[in-house]
């Protein structure tokens, strides 16, 4: 029936399905930080979807959990192109970890000292059997030259010998030359300066457009997400409190604090004040976070009810795809 086909429909497009994921580290006393605390959420083939919130908020928890990097207690589900990635071993891990490949923030810690440009590029063609050494330097160098550094110079330079644009652009190679289907960006342009962002973000939408690749966005820049995103995942103490498409997210905020990162953003023009109150105070502690809605503490909208312990805000509709998890959302 119709019911079942579209179902059967949404679960081809989903290549990365997260849900009710949750992420501890122990502290002193027997105490935990719950960084993560039931997040869901769903990249689809070819799309990117940006997880935003600012430091503190979960983001590289979610991030390393979906890797298996985690050093946390980590529970819940995540499924990449169907397998549960928290249940397969060997080859079967492998080869997922093959089709959904990290890049991180720090481009002067992502790349190996002692490695040149061209041995970090061609490593993934040989550990996964895809080419022989020969034919592996020589696609490496291929890959250098689309990130936009030119092959007959350097492939024989180690890291210490380029910027930090040319360092993240030898990352975003090497996580290539494994032909994933999936890109994880940690905060991917956050150490670079502002010409260089907007060059590696152009890079990055020439690579999905030909490619088809999808990309899970992890940032704290609003700048950065109006310019790459689809859909937008607000993250706050650990919980997603908005979700939607990028342009209903960033125009018509939900949430009091999708609005205050929004005001926080820097502003193009610097005539024009800021429409919202910037957030004030700083997050929770996730060992003792508040009762009722985390936000509580921070919003100029919250009440009483917001404080209640019994009161466990969940992602309702604002609008057609546009979820939000506030009892008292913005008009």
């Amino acid at each position: 029936n119709e019911a079942a086909r579209d179902c059967c429909s949404r679960s081809e497009r989903d290549l990365l399905v997260v849900e009710g994921l949750q992420v501890s580290y122990p502290l002193a006393g027997g105490r935990e930080a719950r960084a993560v605390r039931g997040v869901s959420l769903t990249v689809r083939r070819g799309e990117v979807l940006a997880l935003v919130g600012e430091s503190g908020s979960g983001k590289t928890s979610v991030l390393r959990a979906i890797l298996r990097l985690s050093k946390g207690r980590v529970e819940g589900r995540v499924r990449f192109s169907g397998l549960d990635l928290r249940a397969i071993r060997g080859q079967a891990l492998r080869e997922a970890r093959r089709r959904m490949q990290p890049v991180f923030q720090n481009p002067y810690a992502s790349l190996n000292p002692r490695l040149t440009a061209g041995a970090a590029v061609a490593e993934p063609f040989l550990i996964h059997a895809r080419a022989g050494r020969a034919e592996a330097a020589a696609l490496a160098a291929a890959l250098l030259e689309r990130v936009g550094l030119d092959p007959s110079h350097h492939p024989g330079r180690r890291p210490a010998e380029f910027s930090g644009g040319q360092r993240q652009r030898i990352a975003i190679a090497r996580a290539l030359a494994a032909e994933p289907e999936l890109l994880l960006l940690d905060e991917p342009v956050s150490a670079l300066d502002v010409s260089e962002q907007a060059r590696i973000l152009n890079l990055l939408a020439d690579l999905r457009a030909e490619r088809g690749l999808a990309y899970l966005l992890v940032t704290h820049d609003l700048s950065v997400v109006r310019h790459v995103a689809d859909r937008i995942a607000v993250l706050y103490a650990g919980l997603v409190v908005e979700e939607g498409p990028a342009a209903a997210v960033l125009a018509r905020p939900a949430h009091p604090y999708t609005r205050a990162l929004l005001a926080a953003a820097p502003v193009a023009d610097p005539g024009r004040a800021p429409s919202t109150v910037p957030v004030r105070g700083e997050p929770p502690d996730p060992a003792a976070p508040p009762a009722g809605c985390s936000f509580h503490p921070r919003c100029p909208r919250a009440d009483e009810g917001c404080a209640e312990p019994t009161y466990a805000p969940a992602l309702t509709a604002a609008s057609p795809d546009h979820l939000v998890a506030c009892r008292r959302p913005p008009l």
